[in-house]
């Protein structure tokens, strides 16, 4: 875990806990792992549903003897405590049977984004040194099993999201099940054998729960290591301290294999007895459907996912009056949006702020308040930390810099993961002390309010001049035509670089590019509004809701 925080830091004195009420300061006890987490949950609460999909439910009871039985198949199948399994799946039942079937043999879990292509994959899993696999039949069949053939892979199970329901939902899933593949077994089959979990294989607080690939600026993905300490500290405080009841319906709108939604809904879920509503994957429609089936507490998505739920034509307020809490992460969340969401549909979206590195959250706007925003740049400020969590913002030799002036934002708590899988170079790089030095780059108020302004790697030199893209993004996100923007740097003859801007509409909205830039030069110093503005109809996006800059810059590249 990360050591203490030198006392001569500004920060140190943590302003920011004057905004946490009793509870949300107050010590935490988190449960040893995971495991151990939901055990307590099955002796509260066996008959409670934890998992609901479409028309299908399983009981705590019921999830607690089909993930025995996943871990026993596992064990028998020569898998050793420590060892790695990977899952590749959408937010359905089966992801969360086989984590915790997974935890339960001892082994380490390897979340991989179902968007990856064969490549990817097979980075994750030789890097990794998978030895088991958990995906759905059809990315087994399709390329999945050549990926695993180049290898450790010996164990395979695929799951048919058809199955774990009482109908095929056509909207969604759209396709045909297909046989069971000879080199695979089935989930659900081994799900249903009625094994005993392996002995002696208890997990800790100091075990590696998760190694999570981050999608990398630069290189390949490294593999974050969460601990179950890391991941149940969070899942702890977040219960403690947001309000939500015991036994509420968490609605799983965040990628599970996403560190937001394996902590902030899975883990978090899990640890209050909840039940955990799952549909498949993010379409908006059938989100809103499953708002108005489950009646949700809660919900955590990026802010894209807000902006096409508001859009979508069948949306009301009725289906928001459920939730005594949402949140944002992932995604920049534009002051605009919580403006016009709220306005609308009654909610107040709560920022968040976090990486994989610390295991989700390490700042949130604590319920009951609303974030700031900063006068000057337009911001809105992404919360305030915990009390174990100090945040510091920095200059480029790591020392201080005051409060409300910008530098490199770090991070240093029980959330923060020890450093990186089998990379000890990158390990000391971003971890000097312990302490996480993200490459956001941010300010925090006398307040305690932290406010992120853009990724270190993301700033445009403009004649000399600074430009933070999430400025200008800011600035796009106010006008009432757009729906979606990004902004990147573009080479320039005269500026060195000049600011491009990437727009979707709001449905049944019109808007010129030329207008849009001079929406922007009315608002911004010459050197920051977008000299070209490009309308598209979707802007390109991670399965986890973060717009794609690299991609848009790629298309600049290339035309």
């Amino acid at each position: 875990m990360s050591q203490a925080t030198p006392t001569a830091s500004i920060y140190a004195a943590k302003p920011w806990l004057d905004r946490l009420t009793v509870a949300q300061r107050g010590p935490v006890e988190p449960a040893e792992s995971v495991v151990h987490a939901f055990r307590a949950s099955v002796l509260k609460a066996p008959e409670h549903t934890a998992l609901a999909y479409f028309d299908g439910r399983l009981s705590y009871r019921e999830v607690d003897a089909l993930t025995d039985s996943v871990a026993g198949h596992l064990a028998a199948r020569g898998l050793a405590r420590g060892d790695r399994v990977a899952i590749l799946l959408q937010n359905t039942p089966h992801f969360v049977i086989a984590l915790l079937g997974a935890w339960k043999a001892g082994a380490t879990v390897v979340p991989v984004n179902p968007m990856y292509k064969s490549a990817e994959v097979g980075h994750v899993l030789a890097d990794a040194d998978v030895t088991a696999l958990i995906c759905s039949d059809r990315a087994w069949e399709t390329y999945l099993r050549e990926t695993a053939a180049a290898s450790l892979v010996r164990v395979v199970l695929t799951a048919c999201q058809l199955d774990l329901q009482t109908r095929g939902d056509t909207r969604v899933l759209d396709f045909e099940r297909l046989p069971q593949a000879a080199d695979a077994e089935d989930l659900v089959t081994v799900a249903r054998q009625g094994l005993p979990a392996p002995g002696g294989r208890g997990l800790g607080p100091s075990d590696i729960a998760l190694i999570s690939y981050t999608s990398g600026t630069s290189g390949a993905p490294k593999g974050a290591m969460n601990t179950h300490g890391n991941i149940t500290y969070n899942a702890e405080r977040q219960r403690t301290g947001s309000g939500i009841p015991e036994g509420a319906c968490y609605f799983a709108m965040a990628p599970l294999f996403h560190i937001t939604g394996m902590v902030a809904q899975v883990v978090g879920c899990l640890t209050n007895a909840g039940t955990l509503a799952l549909a498949y994957r993010f379409e908006a429609g059938v989100v809103l459907d499953a708002f108005a089936e489950h009646r949700p507490a809660y919900t955590v998505g990026p802010s894209t996912a807000f902006m096409a739920l508001a859009a979508h034509p069948s949306v009301t307020r009725e289906h928001f009056d459920s939730f005594a809490m949402i949140s944002s992460g992932g995604a920049p969340l534009p002051p605009a949006l919580v403006d016009k969401f709220r306005a609308s549909f009654g909610p107040y979206i709560h920022n968040g702020y976090g990486l994989t590195e610390c295991t989700a959250p390490c700042a949130s706007v604590p319920p009951g308040q609303e974030a700031p925003v900063d006068p000057v740049s337009g911001t809105l400020a992404v919360g305030v930390p915990g009390p174990e969590t100090v945040v510091r913002i920095v200059d480029d030799h790591g020392a201080d810099v005051p409060f409300g002036e910008q530098g490199e934002i770090t991070v240093r708590g029980p959330q923060v993961v020890p450093g990186y899988w089998k990379r000890p170079d990158a390990t000391d790089e971003a971890f000097p002390d312990g302490e996480l030095r993200t490459g956001d780059i941010g300010f925090m108020d006398a307040q305690g309010w932290l406010y992120v302004v853009d990724r270190k790697k993301d700033m445009i030199n403009a004649s000399g001049f600074k430009v933070w893209p999430r400025e200008v993004e800011d600035v796009l996100y106010s006008h009432p035509a757009v729906r979606e923007a990004a902004v990147i740097g573009v080479p320039d003859s005269y500026r060195g670089e000049t600011v491009k801007a990437f727009v979707s509409l709001r449905p049944g909205a019109a808007a010129a590019p030329d207008d849009l830039a001079a929406y922007c030069k009315e608002r911004l110093a010459a050197y920051k509004y977008p000299r070209e503005v490009v309308i598209l109809p979707e802007l390109p996006k991670t399965t986890s809701g973060k717009i794609l800059r690299r991609e848009l810059r790629s298309r600049t590249t290339n035309s």
